[in-house]
């Protein structure tokens, strides 16, 4: 039978010099989008999808992340004095229960695929999920919900994907495909941050995974790679010919937050999303278009 997905891994190690100043002093996958941080986005979404286990790969300044996600005693003492009851409930009700969260350190930043390695031991021997938290994907369904839905028939690897312009192929992982039936990509290669001359196609890892374990051994023996960093996608290219491995096309719209103009969209749309701001801010961007 097959092992559920009940672990998830959170790279959050990164610097987020993108966004400097504002990250000088607060970790990047704690800017708010609307009213919750990044990471907390990405929290829900794997608890959504049944995971059990938060796993976080922190690095130096990220005290705020773990903060975050511990009760705030003082805070919800207040908010319960004064019958704030609404509030109360929104910094409580998604809280990880004792025991689901562990934390370690990436202690340098040499790549995704080392900051994934960094989480072997707490992962152990079972399929695990990677979210990162830069990729917000506004949906119907939770994007790593889906994924887990395919994965129950399918098994092996699988990574959220997405077409991208050809002149862009060289900001991703990008997958050589060897059937599609416009769900389900079956891979039979993967190439990091190619040229567009050298691509194998337009389509592109999104930061949503589900692994095998057997990852690990691979990154372990990994050299580094594009950027001079341990690439995620080179060990994951290692473990094509032994594993079932798909790129999932999910529904839903992604969100570079990384990047300063897709953070801006993505408060836009994700606050259009929410009945009690919707109509304001649509009079807002219709008035502000109007303007240009």
């Amino acid at each position: 039978m097959r092992k559920p997905v009940r672990k998830a891994v959170f790279p959050v190690g990164g610097m987020g010099t993108r966004f400097l100043p504002a990250t000088k002093a607060m970790p990047k996958e704690m800017l708010p989008v609307v009213d919750k941080p990044l990471i907390q986005y990405a929290v829900e979404e794997a608890q959504a999808a049944g995971i059990e286990q938060l796993i976080f790969v922190t690095g130096r300044g990220k005290s705020a992340i773990e903060d975050h996600f511990d009760h705030s005693f003082e805070l919800s003492h207040l908010l319960g004095s004064r019958g704030k009851e609404e509030m109360l409930n929104s910094i409580t009700s998604w809280v990880p229960g004792p025991g689901r969260v562990s934390y370690t350190r990436q202690q340098e930043p040499l790549g995704l695929g080392h900051a994934v390695w960094c989480a072997r031991d707490l992962v152990g021997d079972e399929p695990f999920a990677v979210l990162l938290a830069d990729d917000l994907i506004l949906s119907r369904t939770p994007c790593l919900k889906q994924m887990t839905n395919a994965y129950a028939e399918t098994g092996g690897v699988m990574i959220a994907t997405m077409d991208v312009p050809k002149e862009h192929v060289s900001r991703y992982g990008i997958m050589k495909v060897k059937r599609d039936d416009g769900r389900l990509a079956e891979v039979s290669g993967m190439v990091e941050k190619p040229s567009p001359d050298k691509a194998p196609s337009t389509l592109a890892a999104i930061g949503r995974y589900i692994l095998h374990p057997e990852v690990f051994d691979h990154l372990e023996k990994v050299e580094r790679g594009a950027g001079g960093e341990i690439q995620l996608t080179d060990a994951l290219a290692r473990m094509i010919s032994t594993h079932p491995f798909h790129g999932f096309r999910f529904e839903g719209e992604r969100f570079d937050c990384g990047d300063k103009v897709g953070f801006l969209q993505a408060n836009v749309a994700f606050a259009l999303a929410r009945e009690d701001m919707r109509g304001e801010v649509a009079d807002f961007v219709r008035n502000l278009s109007n303007t240009l």
